[in-house]
């Protein structure tokens, strides 16, 4: 990563891309790196000189400005960065998970985009492969964005030609992890996704090619052979007995808060059987792998208790080979938090654009944009965080308005480490030492308290220039 520390954003990413003008993709290049610099809100709020957003509808508007084309550069940029990290030991996850953006409030696009929710909007379904360091939890790009339209799927289909159909939702976790790449042939890159992808196609494909995976399993499997009489994987595993104990922190969702648990856990060697219904492309023959159980015996009064079955072909022969992947799987919360970012933090569903061309290649320099304001905790964690000024990660107005909210605290020109602990305190994180590292969620909460700050700033300096009083 020496070769491109030096590189801007803009640079490491668009820099080489190749958009029919090398004036075009410098141009882009200036305006992502201004982007980075002020990732939240619309578009006239990252670009609030009026050239520049001007510039930036020019360029979505060549034919060349693909979504294809922004990522590609993108995508072999994050493969880079995986190299790397696996040869300096340490592994990379591939998480894997969708989700929806809704444009239903563009009318002229209507027409071209798939249904979402409960089929009264319309836009993608956008799944999404982010590349994140298993050790630091550094996000290190997407590898792979697919942006999919639901089908309008007839109500006679049959199963032959559900099956048979390309746009199918559920080849949606193979066509990921395939765009994804081949896995280095030294180090160990895992691919990580929840329960819906747990079919038995992707199954298949995974261990097929040679592809590692740990996945939460949703649907109770016929097993090849019995485990202690069970027949079926879930009765199989929950007849296992706890081999130990440990504690873990369960992440925040709608349904549950962020708490720390005490659960145990069990793991074994398991075969599974195809199902007896075809569903999908591949080969009818049993899959060996193995399973790890984590389940809380005793969940606070009004909680409901975590379980999680994982499935997994990476090995698993004693509880620290267990708690690893089963600390790989909770990592897969990540991706979560890359969503708040794109919708939230980054305004992704504001974006105004009247022709799926131009819009498409948006989301994807927007989604670009959010794996950025991702490793900012990343940054934090470095060996020059203390000493590397904020401003070289943000932008200076970030830094005023934090320093101006807490102005005993931070001097002058704070650090990456300094900005990012206050930040997190807005988040309600303490910053004493027993408290630790702040986590994702908490960094979330006060990224968003600060962003409204300072638009709060920023609408303020504005009316004031307008009134002629600064």
């Amino acid at each position: 990563m020496n070769s491109v520390a030096h590189r801007s954003a803009g640079e490491l990413y668009f820099g080489e891309a190749t958009f029919g003008d090398a004036r075009r993709t410098k141009r882009l290049v200036q305006l992502f790196d201004s982007m980075v610099r002020h990732p939240g809100g619309t578009l006239p709020a990252k670009l609030s000189e009026r050239q520049d957003l001007r510039a930036f509808y020019r360029i979505m508007n060549a034919k060349e400005v693909t979504h294809e084309s922004v990522m590609r550069q993108h995508y072999v940029a994050t493969r880079e960065a995986i190299q790397q990290t696996v040869s300096e030991g340490a592994a990379v996850l591939i998480i894997h998970d969708a989700t929806e953006l809704d444009y239903a409030n563009i009318i002229a696009l209507q027409a071209y985009l798939g249904q979402i929710g409960e089929g009264t909007h319309r836009g993608y379904i956008c799944h999404n492969s982010l590349a994140v360091r298993a050790d630091t939890k550094e996000v290190l790009g997407l590898t792979s964005q697919i942006l999919h339209h639901r089908a309008n799927v007839p109500k006679n289909e049959t199963e032959k030609q559900c099956r048979e159909r390309k746009d199918r939702e559920s080849r949606l976790w193979v066509h990921g992890a395939k765009q994804s790449g081949l896995n280095p042939i030294y180090g160990l890159v895992v691919d990580v996704s929840d329960a819906l992808s747990d079919t038995f196609e992707y199954l298949s494909y995974e261990i097929d090619n040679h592809r590692h995976f740990v996945l939460r399993s949703r649907d109770n499997r016929r097993l090849h052979a019995p485990i202690n009489d069970q027949w079926y994987l879930h009765d199989a595993v929950r007849t296992w007995r706890s081999r130990d104990s440990y504690t873990i922190e369960i992440s925040a969702n709608n349904k549950r808060k962020e708490r720390k648990a005490v659960v145990n856990i069990a793991y074994g060697p398991v075969i599974i059987a195809p199902p007896g219904r075809r569903a999908g492309d591949y080969e009818e023959k049993p899959l060996a792998m193995w399973a790890v159980r984590v389940w809380e015996p005793n969940p606070p009064e009004g909680e409901e208790a975590l379980e999680w079955i994982l499935l997994t072909n990476v090995a698993v022969h004693d509880k620290m080979d267990a708690c690893v992947r089963a600390e790989w799987y909770s990592d897969r919360f990540i991706v979560e938090d890359f969503h708040k970012a794109k919708k939230t933090g980054c305004g992704i569903e504001t974006l105004q654009f009247d022709t799926i061309e131009r819009l498409e290649p948006a989301i994807g320099i927007i989604s670009i944009l959010a794996t950025t304001l991702l490793k900012l905790r990343a940054a934090a964690r470095q060996p020059d965080a203390e000493t590397r000024p904020a401003t070289d990660v943000v932008d200076e107005i970030y830094v005023d308005v934090l320093r101006q909210h807490y102005p005993t605290r931070i001097g002058t020109n704070p650090s990456v480490k300094t900005f990012y602990m206050h930040v997190a305190r807005l988040g309600g994180h303490q910053n004493r030492k027993v408290d630790g590292f702040p986590g994702w969620i908490t960094l979330w909460r006060g990224w968003m308290k600060l962003e409204s700050m300072v638009r709060g700033y920023w609408l303020a300096e504005r009316r004031a220039q307008r009134c002629g009083t600064k």
